[in-house]
């Protein structure tokens, strides 16, 4: 059973993802597409080059003119979000944690997902899959994938990436948008061979969610550090050793840009303290998909 405060904010997410789609996505897209797909359109007047399989005879009988059934044309693509929940993602030197976040993140894109009619698949992941559901369309089974991810706590465990990523080359549906939302701190950060499969079978994009410390530290007299999943600790004493540590951070995140570009992924940084990320995901999503 979902507590009040988790409910209250799925209805927020919703409210403000329709809000800031309104008047552009919501409407358009059954008419952007016309084709011979499954769902019925509209009745209208035959044009030259029309199928002459879709005439309606009785309807133009009626009419005394030729009349053509439309349809609108069904894409059957799948939007694939891949959400780590390794204990890393539980940080934050704010009120929302980075998992916080990403949960926003991929509740939004799963929102504006159904609203372009496109279905929805949810992996959870860590050391190992967590949660897999299947790609499927509705906005009652997005509201089950939101309602899994404001559930989920933290389970103290390390991240790796490279599990994700060989359990999505095994689903081979090429017809997909995978969306890897993470901070990116594994366990193995070697993941080179196995993004470049997964960015070679599918449209791929890479979310990373990081807190402002995890950028650059800032200056303290005595600073305590303590690992998410080992609950090891280091103290720092002197602002000295600050420098060094933020070259580390610098170099990591370089050397991922440098990686995503290589293997074509793009990629869309999220700071976690930013009050704006829900309608830049958005603006991003909607640049990405063409709607």
């Amino acid at each position: 059973m979902l507590s009040k405060d988790i409910l209250k904010k799925i209805k927020q997410i919703e409210i403000k993802t329709r809000r800031l789609l309104s008047g552009t996505l919501i409407g358009d897209y059954s008419s952007a597409v016309k084709g011979s797909g499954f769902e019925f359109d509209q009745i209208r007047d035959y044009l030259q080059g029309d199928d002459v399989r879709f005439i309606d005879w009785k309807a133009s009988a009626r009419a005394n003119k030729i009349l053509v059934r439309q349809y609108l044309e069904e894409r059957n693509r799948n939007v694939i979000l891949a959400v780590d929940v390794s204990s890393s993602c539980f940080f934050s030197s704010s009120e929302e944690t980075k998992f916080d976040v990403m949960a926003q993140i991929a509740s939004v894109l799963a929102l504006v997902a159904d609203y372009g009619k496109d279905g929805v698949s949810l992996i959870l992941f860590a050391d190992k899959i967590e949660l897999y559901l299947p790609p499927k369309r509705g906005r009652a089974y997005v509201h089950q994938i939101m309602e899994r991810l404001f559930e989920t706590n933290d389970n103290n465990s390390k991240s790796n990436l490279n599990e994700v990523l060989k359990h999505i080359a095994s689903m081979n549906r090429r017809d997909s948008l995978v969306f890897l939302i993470s901070d990116f701190i594994s366990s193995e950060d070697d993941f080179e061979k196995n993004l470049k499969v997964v960015a070679k079978q599918y449209d791929t994009v890479a979310i990373r969610c990081l807190d402002k410390n995890e950028c650059k530290l800032p200056q303290f007299g005595l600073l305590r550090l303590q690992d998410c999943s080992t609950q090891e600790s280091v103290e720092i004493q002197n602002n000295a050793m600050i420098s060094p540590l933020n070259a580390v951070l610098n170099e990591r995140i370089k050397h991922q840009n440098e990686l995503f570009k290589k293997c074509g992924v793009d990629l869309l940084d999220i700071l976690c303290q930013d009050k704006h990320f829900i309608s830049n995901v958005i603006q991003f999503f909607r640049k990405r998909m063409r709607y």
